[in-house]
């Protein structure tokens, strides 16, 4: 594992083999209680939901506080992959100046910007001094209540 300015990052690892979870046919009410479904519908394979290409996907912690308007949390867990382009509007991992930071990227007034999703956080405006390495996309957050 590499420990890097706020994220924790996994080395990837080979899904050896599928895990099939019960997943219900009905839904769940946030709301007002419903009658629970008494019989599971079908399985659910975690690999199959989360990581589309095995061999670009990897996993890494989130710390701070900056993406919390995203709904990344501290310590959640999120699936990154390094297929996917990355354009205006989504969620990066990349490194800047060395360090890892999880940012929203924007390109406004012809100016990329690597934006947070809380306004404490400032926007860090990308420049030719600034040494940028994308990691990649973030497609899912885990997140443990």
């Amino acid at each position: 594992m590499i420990l890097a300015n706020r994220l924790a990052v996994s080395k990837p690892t080979r899904l050896l083999q599928q895990l099939r979870l019960p997943l219900f046919a009905g839904k769940v009410s946030a709301g007002f209680p419903s009658p629970a479904a008494d019989y599971i519908d079908k399985s659910l394979d975690l690999n199959e939901l989360l990581v589309q290409k095995p061999a670009a996907t990897y996993f890494v912690r989130a710390q701070g506080e900056s993406m919390l308007g995203a709904g990344i949390h501290p310590n959640d867990i999120l699936v990154v992959d390094r297929s996917i382009e990355p354009v205006a509007g989504r969620i990066i991992i990349c490194a800047l100046n060395g360090d890892l930071t999880v940012k929203r990227l924007a390109c406004e007034n012809k100016k990329w910007k690597l934006k947070a999703e809380n306004p404490d956080y400032p926007d860090i405006v990308l420049s030719d001094d600034l040494e940028l390495v994308i990691w990649g996309v973030v497609t899912t957050v885990i997140h443990a209540v």
